[in-house]
């Protein structure tokens, strides 16, 4: 349906400047609609409007609107927006899947995977905890007490080699006795050491160093200290029985080595951080153990074992010093005071070379 209305000014009259705007509605047919809706609205109805003119003014200029309402038929499908399938799938991918069973009929229930993750210290088998275990003990340490106390052992016995006894005399007992002690002492040792390091600050960001239980968060500190703590004690007992049948200086050499494996580390004044690493594991793993062990064999002491014992503290005053060597930068920003971070990283470098050529140097002259 088309109208036009048309007004004469009084003044003058005016061109007409069309104007139009087009809306297309887009109308998929059913057959209910086809029925109900007139043929000239299916196939497009236009309404045109011409504004008034106003008899006191100018002429308006003229709007027309257009409307079509045409079939979704007559509509090609390049012309109709859609929605790529891709983007649909993505969108799909995003919603959770929600499976619905009946209670009656599920024969198990599988609990999903919760938000928190459990700790790993509580998530692992007795096999994984054996390696977590002995990788943190540092295993690989245990020369370093094993070496003097076999020192000592051979050269009482080769004391003991008589014409009247040609196998001489070995006291196998006490020595597995004091090797199992030994051990006790060294590995407490060993993580009383990294529990304190770990109050400390010391050697946190060496997570990937030896020992380092606390440091990877794979045991609680706790835990480490409370290990540690169980075996000094063992190796203590197992001291007094190995003692006994030495003679009295082997209580004394027993107190001097616990005191200096649990105090190497712990507070107040630890003595790796007073500058004494080296001069501890000089006196532990030379003279004390060799020593020691020689009188556990032979009852008494010797001139000799000392001589002997000499190249092995020094080998393991060096290993102590290489590993202040390696935490040099650590030590410093935790006020850990060690030969290393005193005299630098250039004099430590020649003060390791002189250890090593010194343990060397009395090798030959034995």
């Amino acid at each position: 349906m088309e109208k036009d209305l048309k007004h004469t000014d009084s003044t003058a009259s005016q061109p007409e400047a069309p104007a139009s705007d087009d809306a297309t509605i887009i109308v998929k047919k059913t057959p209910d609609m086809a029925a109900s809706q007139p043929a000239a609205m299916s196939k497009g109805s236009e309404i045109h409007t011409q504004p008034e003119k106003n008899a006191s003014g100018p002429v308006r200029s003229r709007t027309t609107t257009s409307t079509r309402i045409v079939t979704a038929d007559s509509v090609r499908a390049e012309e109709v927006p859609t929605i790529p399938i891709d983007s649909l799938e993505s969108i799909n991918a995003l919603e959770p899947e929600v499976a619905v069973h009946s209670v009656s009929s599920t024969r198990s229930v599988r609990m999903p995977t919760p938000l928190v993750v459990q700790p790993s210290e509580y998530r692992r088998t007795t096999n994984e905890w054996f390696h977590v275990w002995v990788d943190g003990i540092r295993p690989s340490y245990l020369p370093l007490s094993f070496l003097p106390a076999l020192l000592g052992t051979v050269l009482a016995w080769t004391q003991s080699v008589t014409p009247q006894a040609p196998f001489g005399h070995f006291h196998v007992v006490p020595f597995v006795a004091m090797l199992i002690s030994l051990l006790f002492l060294q590995l407490g040792a060993h993580l009383v050491n990294d529990y304190y390091d770990y109050l400390r600050s010391i050697d946190t960001g060496n997570a990937l160093g030896p020992g380092g239980l606390i440091q990877q968060g794979l045991v609680k500190p706790t835990h480490v200290l409370t290990f540690g703590l169980v075996l000094l004690g063992l190796g203590a007992l197992l001291g007094l029985f190995v003692a006994s049948t030495g003679g009295a200086v082997l209580y004394l050499f027993g107190l001097i080595g616990l005191l200096c494996a649990y105090f190497y580390s712990a507070p107040p004044r630890a003595l790796s951080s007073l500058g004494l690493g080296e001069l501890v594991a000089f006196l532990l793993f030379g003279p004390l153990i060799t020593m020691g062990a020689y009188a556990v064999q032979a009852g008494h002491i010797e001139y000799k074992a000392l001589v002997y014992s000499l190249p092995l503290g020094l080998m393991a005053a060096a290993v102590i010093h290489l590993n202040n060597m390696r935490d040099i930068e650590g030590d410093m920003h935790a006020g850990k005071r060690t030969v290393a971070s005193l005299i630098g990283i250039q004099l430590s470098r020649i003060w390791l070379l002189v250890l090593l050529l010194s343990a060397y140097t009395i090798l030959i002259f034995l």
